[in-house]
């Protein structure tokens, strides 16, 4: 293992808030974002998975006779608890071979006249072939949610993502591109749909004093401490107690509540993300350029495959996604790198199916591809804090396990 640094880095290149990010301002958020992406007007939530409720909620309004809800087996565990919140049954899609996309040939067999609406994922913000999702779903007459939660920025066909199909939504968690500590940021084409949308919306999210002000909280913490020097006690020493006792899951945080909070955004955090939102672009830009720059010494090391995205897209960089050979060599490269602050980490544990504290929400299913997914991937940041040297030693882990 390599010797623990003083400074952490984080698994994702999230964007740093600043002291005057903090003054107060014009909560002017989902306004300023949607002229960015230059898409229809943007619907804020406290948290991507509550818009993902929000957004099940209406759906199931508007198609009472459906209740079937298609979604990758490897994805984050809250969309599978999102599906179980809004009173849905949950279908899973095996993946194809080697890559995150949901398998077109299983996707089409997972779905008939009882199919609500089908989430495809862009995940680790690359940018997924929606154009499957959204042949299968019009062919039963279902819907189709692009889950982009980790990739607020992205583009296809020069347009963003979550415009392809029916709803899409964007994450503001924490290490997003752009955090208010917890956020969303629900879209959608159809001015009706947009509609439903907001008055779901409007029913059924409280105002919840409590919720915003733990909120706040956490977001002024998180400004004091996403930076290397704040990273190792809030990141780091979790991280490694989490594997001393043998819990993996806990040390990614899939660990997740089985209730989904829901409340309204406050002001003064709608601020702080509409001042931060001004340098998003430009930060977006630097990951792409330092992403691009490395990429071609990631792909000399043999045995490795850095996911890309297709020739139409342009996704972020908040890390790098690769597949190892197998799960030994992704074992032995994490035993040496896991732990020892360059930013080197999973995205999920596991395949839907094999979480215990999911059991009585995802169902039973052989989904070989998924797990092959879990056992073989592992991340490096692309964070603007890890430098040449720290990257390079990365890759020379990465050549020693395979040799």
């Amino acid at each position: 293992m390599l010797p623990r640094r003083l400074h952490e880095l984080p698994p994702t290149a999230g964007l740093p808030l600043r002291l005057t990010d903090l003054c107060p301002g014009a909560a002017t958020l989902a306004a300023g974002i949607a002229a960015q992406l230059g898409t229809p007007p943007l619907q804020l939530e406290c948290s991507g998975t509550a818009a993902l409720l929000i957004t099940l909620t209406t759906l199931r309004e508007l198609q009472p006779q459906r209740r079937r809800v298609v979604i990758p087996a490897f994805t984050c565990p809250l969309v599978a608890i999102a599906v179980q919140q809004a009173g849905l049954e949950l279908q899973l899609c095996d993946l194809r071979a080697g890559h995150y996309d949901m398998d077109a040939t299983a996707l089409r067999a997972a779905c008939d006249e009882r199919t609500l609406a089908i989430i495809p994922t862009h995940l680790a913000g690359r940018v997924a072939d929606v154009d499957a999702a959204f042949a299968a779903a019009r062919s039963v007459g279902a819907y189709v949610i692009e889950d982009a939660a980790q990739a607020l920025g992205a583009r296809r066909n020069g347009v963003s993502v979550g415009l392809a199909g029916d709803v899409g939504f964007f994450s503001l968690a924490v290490g997003k591109g752009l955090s208010i500590y917890e956020g969303g940021l629900l879209l959608a084409r159809d001015p009706g749909m947009r509609e439903h949308l907001a008055r779901t919306a409007a029913r059924i999210v409280p105002h919840s004093l409590g919720w915003e002000w733990k909120r706040s909280i956490e977001l002024l913490a998180y400004a004091a401490l996403y930076r290397p020097r704040g990273l190792r006690l809030a990141y780091g020493d979790p991280l490694r107690r989490a594997l001393r006792r043998g819990d993996p899951v806990a040390a990614v945080g899939d660990d997740f509540p089985l209730t989904i909070p829901l409340h309204r955004v406050g002001h003064w955090r709608q601020a702080v993300g509409a001042h931060a939102a001004a340098r998003l672009p430009a930060f977006l830009d630097q990951l792409s350029a330092q992403a691009q720059r490395r990429l071609p010494r990631l792909r000399r090391i043999d045995g490795v495959e850095v996911l890309d995205d297709p020739t139409n897209a342009r996704g972020t960089w908040p890390f790098f996604l690769l597949m190892l050979p197998d799960r030994q060599h992704r074992d032995a490269a994490l035993a040496e790198l896991w732990q020892a602050g360059l930013g080197v980490s999973r995205l999920f544990i596991h395949a839907l199916p094999d979480y215990d504290y999911l059991r009585d929400i995802v169902p039973t299913q052989a989904v070989p591809n998924a797990r092959d997914f879990a056992a073989r991937s592992l991340t490096i940041s692309n964070s603007l804090w890890l430098n040449d040297g720290d990257f390079e030693t990365i890759c020379g882990v990465l050549e020693t396990a395979f040799a």
